[in-house]
Parts: structure tokens; C-alpha cells; sequence
């Protein structure tokens, strides 16, 4: 069953992919593997690799790719930066090491105020 779950054929980097074909087509593909004196897969395999050779080369993929990547980094950035506030560093990487020993108290009192805010909320529900 995990087989089917990942994809995995059980052969390291190598996953299975199945897919459906109109019979005329499939028709067609085993025709055209069988003249070359290949097999199927090995047809597919062929188109799949021309087709994402192909792909790699159109400037309106590379560019939403840019615009993925950019969001990725601002997501990140914002992160960061959210986790710094939370901690009461200005710099995650450098302070973090130094923090526990020196922060120990600060995350105690987020914690309390949370604490408070639960129980708030939870008298106001039951008013």
C-alpha cells in the first residue's frame, strides 16, 4: 500500500505514474513504439522529456516561477520576522543561540497573557 501511496516503484529515485489513454490513441503510441523498437513506457518517457525540455525554455513559466520564488521569500522574511517579535529578537539566527540562557523570563509572560486571554474568552462565552 505505501507503494501506491508515494509513487515509489521501491527502486531509489525512480517514481510510478499511471495514466489513462483513449483506446485510438494508445492505439497510435503502441504503433509508433513498436516501429521504433521501443516500448511504450519508453515512448512516454521520451514525450514527457521533450515536452518539459520544452517547457524549461518559455519565458512565461520562468517568469511565474520568479513570482513563486518571490513569495516564497517574503513569506519567509515575514516568518522571521514574526518569530523575532515573538522571542524579542531583532536577528532569529544570531540572538537565538544566546536567548535561552537571557530570555528566560520573557516567554513566561506571553504565556501568562495568553493564559488570561483563554480565560477571558472562556467567561465571556459562558455569559
Amino acid at each position: 500500500m505505501s507503494l501506491a501511496d508515494n509513487g515509489s516503484t521501491g527502486k531509489p529515485g525512480v517514481k510510478t505514474l499511471a495514466i489513462r489513454l483513449e483506446p485510438d490513441l494508445h492505439a497510435q503510441l503502441s504503433v509508433i513504439a513498436q516501429l521504433r523498437g521501443h516500448t511504450i513506457t519508453d515512448e512516454i518517457k521520451a514525450a514527457l522529456e521533450a515536452h518539459v525540455k520544452a517547457a524549461k525554455t518559455m519565458p512565461e513559466l520562468a517568469s511565474r516561477a520568479q513570482a513563486i520564488i518571490d513569495d516564497i521569500e517574503r513569506e519567509a522574511t515575514a516568518r522571521q520576522e514574526a518569530i523575532a517579535t515573538l522571542f524579542g529578537t531583532t536577528e532569529p539566527d544570531a540572538a537565538a543561540p544566546a536567548e535561552p540562557s537571557t530570555g528566560e523570563p520573557e516567554p513566561a509572560a506571553p504565556q501568562a497573557g495568553r493564559a488570561r486571554g483563554r480565560r477571558g474568552g472562556s467567561e465571556d462565552a459562558g455569559n
